[in-house]
């Protein structure tokens, strides 16, 4: 049984491909509309699965006297090929984030047989895919519990001499956690054998995983600097971020940065440890006393009362990305702050202060090696300034 998949975002393509097949089924895909109706053609599935919301074909057309729009979800066109066009009985099955009821009324109209709404359960796919054109030669069972979101998100991991990391079970468990994300690793000029682990990572992984190698460190900064614009040239990503390869925030946390993003106007939503800063206190009242002083600082600098602007998770537009990360930082760690000097600069302070979001975390712990000494918490104040005279 032959099944064709439409979808302009390799993920969605790559985990749909991935659960059909291991169900025993023949996948193709396809990633525009003008292709898929080539692919129909010479292929002549059993099944198509497509996406109703790829921004490529625009028009209008007339079906039972009712004239309808497909300017805005080009995955209509695949739907009015085959139903109208070819007028063909075999199955399509329409998928959508998008949550206007005249777009699936469209959909349905047209010819469609079903249709599902993203995040989308692989398990009911399975399901449906086998109601509708019969079950295949073999039995796979389907992780329940995974999910394709219907937002695709990059993410940029900085590695540097991060081998050990990378190769313990935790960390194997954060790849494999959620099927929208794709991880961009930048190996920072490592010295160990970080390399060789990251592309063995994304040859387990393929789609899912890029590493974009810098042959020299460049500190942090430049290191995700370098990724973030490394995803942005891919058309695929809804969203791009960035986390430390310490995972001293883990992916529950950073979904909940994506959540309140999507839902939103805010073009960055920032990661906060305010939550923990109490116990640090007790712990290290000097360090507590000194990060409080630089955080008061960096407030002020900003005009933005921002509680925690060095967390190492964010997420973000990609005009954001486009528009901010194009030139080096000036800072190795306050990068995170010229972001937002550069969303100011652009914006407005008054514009800008609506356009950022921070948001505590529920999990956030100091990795090993993670923290700043002292001698390097009093470079920092030299830094703020140099940022203040340079954005001024």
């Amino acid at each position: 049984m032959k099944i064709l998949i439409v979808d302009d975002q390799e993920l969605v393509l790559l985990s749909l491909k991935k659960c059909l097949t291991d169900l025993g089924y023949e996948v193709m895909t396809s990633n525009s509309v003008n292709d898929a109706k080539e692919k129909y053609d010479s292929y002549m599935p059993n099944l198509v699965i497509a996406d109703i919301n790829m921004p490529e074909y625009s028009g209008e057309v007339v079906l039972n006297n009712h004239e309808y729009s497909i300017n805005a979800s080009s995955g209509l066109d695949v739907v009015h090929y085959i139903k109208v066009e070819k007028n063909h009985d075999i199955p399509v099955m329409i998928l959508s984030g998008n949550n206007n009821e005249d777009v699936i009324e469209k959909g349905f109209a047209l010819g469609a047989t079903d249709y599902m709404k993203k995040p989308l359960s692989l398990n009911e796919i399975g399901i449906r895919v086998k109601r509708l054109i019969g079950a295949s030669n073999i039995s796979y069972p389907v992780n329940k519990s995974k999910f394709i979101q219907n937002k695709v998100i990059g993410v940029v991991i900085p590695c540097y001499n991060e081998e050990k990391r990378l190769l313990s079970e935790e960390f194997k468990k954060f790849v494999n956690s959620n099927l929208s994300y794709h991880l961009c690793f930048v190996n920072d000029g490592s010295k160990d054998n970080t390399l060789d682990v990251l592309y063995d990572l994304k040859k387990q992984n393929e789609g899912r995983i890029s590493v974009y190698n810098c042959e020299q460190n460049g500190g942090k900064a430049e290191a995700v600097r370098l990724g973030m614009l490394h995803l942005a040239k891919q058309q695929q990503f809804d969203y791009i971020g960035f986390l430390d390869a310490d995972l001293s925030t883990n992916f529950e946390d950073f979904d909940s940065l994506v959540d309140t993003i999507k839902d939103s106007n805010f073009k960055i939503v920032s990661g906060s440890r305010i939550t923990r800063m109490g116990a640090d206190i007790e712990k290290e009242s000097a360090r507590a006393i000194i990060s409080k002083t630089i955080n008061f600082i960096i407030r002020k600098t900003l005009g933005m009362d921002f509680k925690d602007t060095q967390c190492g998770a964010k997420i973000m537009t990609k005009d954001v990305v486009e528009d901010t990360f194009q030139t080096k930082f000036l800072t190795k760690w306050l990068f995170d702050v010229e972001i937002f000097m550069r969303m100011r600069k652009k914006y407005g302070l008054e514009t800008a202060r609506t356009l950022l979001c921070e948001k505590p975390l529920d999990r956030w712990v100091h990795m090993d090696g993670s923290k700043l000494s002292f001698k390097d918490s009093f470079k920092i104040l030299g830094q703020i300034g140099q940022i203040a005279l340079h954005y001024k």
